[in-house]
């Protein structure tokens, strides 16, 4: 298609703009003045756009004068920090061979470190005249500058004073998923002004509970500068999760209550004098622009062939491995670099702890697959600042073959969705679910116990921002959606869960009093497994969302925590509490190691052994029964020799679980003559806090539905 002629701009005086630097990319203040510096393979021309600082009213454009390697680039002499600007990009439109400039849309710097204003959705944003008969090969001439946010300049510097990392150990980690704003909008303590923003999550009694509940790191849902879909702000709501980044360097605007970026420094500032860690979601694998009928925002208008995946046969269309309209094609070495650039800026400058990919198949798949040598990957691994942070991938995706839970390389830890799928099955009484139970709480060797990995690969999770909240998982069969206005439809109608007996709220006391000791019953397992436990913000006082399990566009009661606490809420915040402070005491809870029953001959005992109710270790045949649903778990710590140095390294520990409706009498193994069981734990029995003595060959009435653990108490203490 024909190009259309450009607008008249203002000129500019030769002087004023000099060549600059083709590194480093972005906009780049060195106390004198700016460099700007964008990649495009294939654009003609790039006109830098200067704004006031409301960005609304268009001061002047610059032509960038030199081209080197790809960038185009220029310095600006006396420009500062706070400057507002975008990118008018030149070069051929067409969509059929995959490129679609449109010097008519003002684009986003994709190394911008802040935004100015909210994308407001317009048809001048479309590439393409909408309704045209020609569809998405049509070329719209219309000014997009109006609608979009612009870029602003930054300066870096913050007195950091001795904050360091936290550098918790991976088998010391607990994860905390929490959403910026929903953690702290209803929060008493966190001023209004506040709340909502990476102050809010700053405040110093927010931080004591979560510090108090005895988790590590705090996970934050994206932070990215997102779009708000207009789909969703037509029905009064918005792209609550904000898993539709468009910026990978700049925070959302609305999460800085006083506008600067320094309000992120000072939070994570926070965070590590409280001992926490700071991992962020990340979301690379696509962009807000969407597919062929999307917007032009940014990288589609700098250079759509180098930035998306397209479909081999006809460019014009993407590749939509993402399920959200478009890829971003993590084989192109400067989109490679973008997204290590963006981990090293939030890694380095921001100091943040660790990062969990989104969707992280998409970034190491090549056009023909998945492949854990991907440069992306591999990149991770051999950065002197990203090996050193914690890495942990989402594994799978909607593409072919995307569903590689187990498959990333050593030094990554994986979302274990088999974790959360068998443990919800189990609990709810499922058939057949033994064996598979054993497993994930073993840290699931079966897919982990290769290469050198270790059990804190495999990050556990009974429930994620995605799906029922812990109590709506105790309390729904059904999804209940209708908030959403899309008739119900959205959102997994797999839930694997189970309300007990009655939908929703109820007044029965049995289901009420079941639904509790489900809940402990959820915890318990999650947090005295072996591998790393992630919990999400509110369950640990039984927060609900009324049956939404596709909570992405409540940015409402719905999706913000209620803190205040019922006495059911108390009540099982005390006993995650206890459950955190007993996964610190045992080491053998959090082992180096996988449990794989090995024989240790020098003391004479297994690190791991299964018993059945009647004492002895379980057969083939009670493996294999579909109708089993009592196991009893021994670990003894003395046969990890490797960690013997370690205090309490040596402890021996008993697990129950019985997912029966009924009781079922559990023989207590054999112990040393003067020892003795105790019982430190027991789901039908929340308060329980005295020491309990079991002798040997003693049995214990395991209550329907519960869990156990014991500590075997030597006579020497």
């Amino acid at each position: 298609m024909t190009q259309r002629k450009p607008k008249k701009t203002r000129s500019v005086a030769p002087s004023r703009i000099r060549e600059g630097m083709p590194f480093p990319l972005g906009a780049s203040w060195d106390g004198l003045g700016v460099n700007f510096a964008l990649f495009s393979a294939n654009a003609t021309k790039v006109e830098l756009c200067i704004f006031d600082s409301t960005g609304e009213n268009e001061l002047e454009r610059i032509e960038l004068p030199e081209y080197t390697d790809e960038i185009y680039h220029g310095y600006l002499p006396d420009a500062h920090p706070g400057m507002v600007y975008g990118y008018r990009v030149y070069g051929p439109y067409e969509p059929q061979n995959g490129h679609r400039f449109n010097h008519n849309k003002l684009l986003i710097d994709p190394y911008a470190k802040q935004l100015v204003g909210e994308l407001k959705w317009d048809e001048s944003l479309f590439g393409y005249t909408l309704g045209h008969e020609d569809g998405d090969l049509s070329f719209d001439e219309r000014d997009s500058a109006p609608f979009v946010p612009k870029c602003k300049v930054i300066d870096p510097a913050f007195t950091w004073g001795r904050d360091e990392r936290v550098q918790v150990p991976w088998e010391n980690t607990v994860f905390y998923e929490a959403h910026t704003r929903g953690i702290s909008m209803r929060h008493p303590a966190v001023p209004e002004k506040l709340r909502g923003t990476f102050g809010g999550l700053a405040n110093d009694e927010l931080l004591k509970h979560i510090k108090d509940l005895g988790v590590s790191s705090i996970e934050l849902l994206p932070i990215h500068a997102f779009v708000n879909d207009q789909h969703l702000l037509d029905k009064g709501l918005n792209n609550y999760w904000g898993y539709n980044s468009i910026a990978f360097f700049a925070p959302h605007p609305t999460y800085l209550a006083n506008g600067k970026i320094a309000e992120f420094k000072e939070m994570v500032a926070h965070l590590h004098s409280a001992g926490l860690e700071l991992i962020l979601d990340v979301v690379y694998n696509h962009t807000a622009e969407g597919n062929e009928q999307g917007p032009t925002l940014s990288m589609r208008g700098i250079d759509n062939a180098s930035y998306y995946r397209l479909m081999p046969d006809d460019k014009r269309y993407y590749i939509n491995d993402s399920g959200t309209g478009n890829t971003l094609d993590l084989s192109h070495p400067c989109v490679l670099q973008l997204v290590t650039d963006s981990l090293r800026y939030w890694a380095g400058e921001m100091h943040v702890d660790g990062f969990r990919f989104d969707l992280a198949t998409i970034l190491g798949r090549y056009h023909d697959g998945y492949d854990e040598r991907h440069s992306f990957l591999v990149a991770c691994r051999q950065d002197p600042l990203l090996s050193q942070v914690k890495l942990i991938a989402e594994p799978w995706d909607c593409g072919p073959g995307g569903y590689q839970v187990g498959n990333f390389a050593p030094g990554w830890a994986e979302w274990n969705d088999k974790f959360r799928d068998t443990v919800r099955a189990f609990w709810k009484g499922d058939e057949g679910q033994l064996a598979d139970f054993a497993a994930r709480i073993t840290a699931s060797g079966d897919m982990f116990n290769n290469r050198g990995r270790r059990p804190y690969a495999s990050v556990n999770f009974i429930t994620a921002h995605d799906g029922f909240t812990l109590r709506d998982l105790v309390s729904y069969n059904e999804k209940h959606n209708e908030a959403n206005e899309e008739n119900n439809q959205d959102g997994s109608s797999n839930n694997i869960s189970w309300n007990c007996g009655a939908e929703g709220p109820t007044e029965d006391a049995e289901i009420k009093a079941l639904r509790t000791r489900q809940m402990r019953n959820f915890f318990a397992t999650l947090l005295l497994s072996q591998g790393t436990p992630m919990i999400v913000a509110g369950d640990e006082f039984s927060r609900t969302q009324h049956g939404n399990n596709n909570a992405y566009c409540q940015d409402s009661e719905i999706g913000w925590i209620d803190w205040d606490l019922d006495e059911e809420g108390s009540e099982l915040l005390a006993f995650v509490k206890r459950l955190n402070k007993l996964r610190s005491t045992y080491p053998v809870l959090r082992r180096a190691r996988f449990l794989v029953g090995d024989y240790n001959e020098a003391i004479g005992v297994k690190d791991v052994t299964w018993l059945a109710p009647d004492g002895n270790e379980m057969s083939v045949e009670q493996w294999e029964d579909v109708n089993g649903r009592c196991l009893g778990m021994l670990m003894d710590g003395r046969a990890q020799v490797s960690d013997i140095a370690r205090q309490g390294a040596d402890d021996t520990l008993l697990l129950v679980v019985n997912a029966h409706h009924d009781s079922v009498p559990f023989k207590l193994p054999p112990v040393p003559e003067g020892d003795y069981w105790n019982c430190v734990v027991d789901t039908n029995r929340p308060t329980l806090r005295k020491a309990e003595h079991h002798d040997f060959d003693s049995t214990f009435e395991v209550t329907g539905r519960s869990l156990l653990l014991f500590a075997l108490q030597r006579d020497e203490e």
